[in-house]
């Protein structure tokens, strides 16, 4: 057998791509297959249900090879490592060391520190970075303002302590973008900082000190063709303002960092890092550098606080896991895992533990950081990293031919369409067409928040976030954040309201509709009575009046609705709020008689939740 080169099932005559699509046709016995198994992406293309091997025949990303130009098989040739990042807020620095120490000595390979610009000293990062190995890659965030201050500090720290300049790894935050987008705020001119930081730390030859944060992009519900499309006309706004203030590209271009974020959409977040590294290496090509190697991308990767969600915060972990999962498989160079409980409260060990050990899991039981590329070929991944590059290409395109990204930032128009995709995706979840398990779907029925609440944002300077904002401002709200304060709002009123399940007739229809009507209730936080069945919707009437119920849910058939609705409404006659699970022919019939509410899959589960807790008086 091992001498056998005869094809495996060579009798068998191969199919061509029609036969698949008539095939496919026919078993769909008249639905329409464009509607049923096309998916219309929020990107703005198309996916088909299947892949062959001529979808990708004349595509250009199957041409390169690992570690060379263009970059879309990542920057390594000979593994796929990355560093496990965690991110520490200092609030005092001797703390923070400690808690530094504690998270290398746990497998962290690169650390993140978010500090405050008024206590920036160099008796405080002296303090910050005792004990901690130069092997680490260090990040540091400060306010804009004290980036350049915060470079002469550790410049002069790692030559007093006689380190080897050349060979540490990290990066200082730079990126008055960012302020903009996220405060809305004057950013003046850059471009004198820009170079300043730049030759100075020349001195440290693998530190960057220019980052582009679409993270941010993504924070605010950006689509993934506009957070790359955005963060290559952001990334190309610094580049050109760094080469125009006479920095040579090839020295501009290896300060440069990108931050991302990862969403839930699996491949899609592999194609768009893959596509990331492409077309930057395209940008930076165009500024004729002497070494194609400045054309790499340097991309670190956070998981998406967006989708992520107070109540059942333990599902957080299995979001960003596959997040994690996905960057990794893409090749990124550093990734930072939020732990499940930042939503409500500063990270406790546990959490950060967990989040850690979430990419040790990657590495050593699932061995991703082994293979290069691992994605490659894929007629699928191939297909989506064509795809978001051609849509994230024309966007970046618009945005150059209106000005540039400053111009568009400063004329609102980046905030408004990032700000509009996140307020269609926030209504999308509003109507359950995207699930937050947990919280619009399968809620944990006896969860209470307690004191948990959601965290807010501060800002640099010690303020609530709420500083003046001349220009529009990304809205950050998460996907979740509704829901949570709908769910609140019933837990602070003192009371629970009791939603009760009359089930009768057809046993499938009424156990389905009471399972659904139960999901459905729990979500605003409501207590909810499930019931085997009732003979008559008398007997059902009167144990929900026993039970104390302030809501009876009616779960039959649409077919006996027509015999048991009026009834039902009747027997309740008010004493509690009266609602139809489903959404029957008879459904004009049944409002006619008085019955005001009807829950099924087209409702707006928020809205209908909201009105409901106001007819409750909560």
């Amino acid at each position: 057998m091992a001498n056998s080169k005869e094809k495996l099932f060579s009798e068998f005559a191969p199919a061509t791509t029609q036969e698949w699509k008539d095939k496919a046709v026919a078993d769909l016995k008249g639905a329409d297959y464009e509607k049923k198994l096309v998916w219309k992406t929020n990107e703005g293309f198309s996916v088909q249900p299947f892949y062959r091997q001529e979808d990708i025949a004349s595509l250009a990303t199957t041409a390169a090879l690992p570690g060379e130009f263009p970059y879309v098989r990542g920057n390594k040739k000979d593994n796929n490592e990355w560093l496990v990042r965690q991110d520490i807020d200092v609030c005092d620095f001797a703390e923070a060391n400690a808690k530094a120490l504690h998270a290398v000595e746990r497998g962290a390979t690169s650390l993140g520190f978010k500090i405050k610009g008024k206590m920036l000293s160099a008796e405080g990062i002296a303090t910050l970075l005792e004990g901690i190995c130069t092997c680490v890659e260090l990040n540091f965030s400060t306010c804009q303002g004290k980036c350049v201050e915060l470079a002469d500090i550790l410049i002069a720290y790692y030559t007093a302590k006689g380190c080897d300049l050349e060979t540490l790894r990290g990066s200082i935050n730079y990126d008055p973008m960012s302020k903009l987008l996220g405060k809305g705020k004057e950013i003046g001119d850059y471009a004198e900082t820009l170079k300043a930081l730049v030759e100075k730390m020349q001195a440290l030859p693998k530190f960057k000190c220019v980052a582009v944060n679409a993270l941010a992009l993504n924070n605010a519900g950006s689509y993934i063709s506009q957070e790359l499309g955005y963060a290559l006309a952001w990334g190309n706004e610094y580049l050109g303002a760094m080469v125009e203030a006479g920095v040579p590209v090839d020295v501009a271009a290896k300060k440069m960092k990108f931050n991302f974020g990862i969403s839930s959409n699996y491949f899609m977040e592999i194609a768009k890092f893959r596509a990331a590294r492409m077309l930057w290496a395209t940008i930076v090509k165009q500024y004729e550098p002497q070494c194609d190697c400045s054309c790499k991308m340097t991309a670190h990767a956070e998981t998406s606080t967006f989708n992520m969600t107070l109540f059942d915060a333990h599902v957080n972990m299995l979001r960003t896991q596959t997040e994690a999962m996905s960057a990794a498989i893409a090749g990124v160079d550093s990734i930072t895992v939020c732990p499940f409980d930042k939503t409500y409260e500063t990270p406790d060990e546990f959490a950060e533990r967990i989040a850690r050990n979430q990419q040790l899991l990657l590495k050593e039981e699932c061995h991703l950081d082994k293979t290069v590329d691992p994605a490659a070929g894929s007629y699928y991944i191939e297909t989506l990293t064509a795809s978001i590059a051609q849509q994230a290409w024309k966007l970046f395109l618009e945005v150059e031919q209106a000005g540039g990204f400053l111009a568009e930032a400063k004329a609102g128009n980046i905030q408004q369409a990032v700000n509009k995709s996140g307020d269609a995706r926030r209504e999308a979840v509003s109507k359950r067409r995207e699930i937050l398990l947990g919280t619009n779907q399968y809620p944990n029925f006896t969860e209470t928040a307690g004191t948990k609440r959601p965290v807010g944002k501060a800002c640099c300077c010690g303020g609530n976030g709420e500083c003046e904002a001349p220009y529009a401002k990304l809205d950050q709200s998460r996907q979740a954040s509704a829901f949570e304060a709908l769910r609140l709002e019933t837990e602070e009123s003192g009371r629970r309201p009791k939603a009760f399940m009359l089930t009768i007739g057809n046993l499938a229809m009424r156990q389905a509709r009471a399972q659904f009507s139960c999901n459905f209730l729990a979500c605003a936080g409501y207590e909810v009575i499930d019931n085997l069945g009732f003979a008559t919707v008398e007997e059902g009437v009167e144990a929900a009046m026993a039970a104390k119920a302030d809501i009876v849910v009616l779960c039959s058939s649409d077919d006996e609705y027509a015999e048991y609705a009026v009834p039902a409404f009747k027997a309740v006659d008010g004493r509690a709020m009266f609602i139809v699970a489903g959404a029957p022919a008879c459904m004009e019939e049944l409002q006619a008689a008085g019955i005001e509410h009807f829950i099924h899959v087209r409702c707006n589960v928020l809205e209908t939740l909201k009105k409901f807790n106001g007819l409750l008086n909560i």
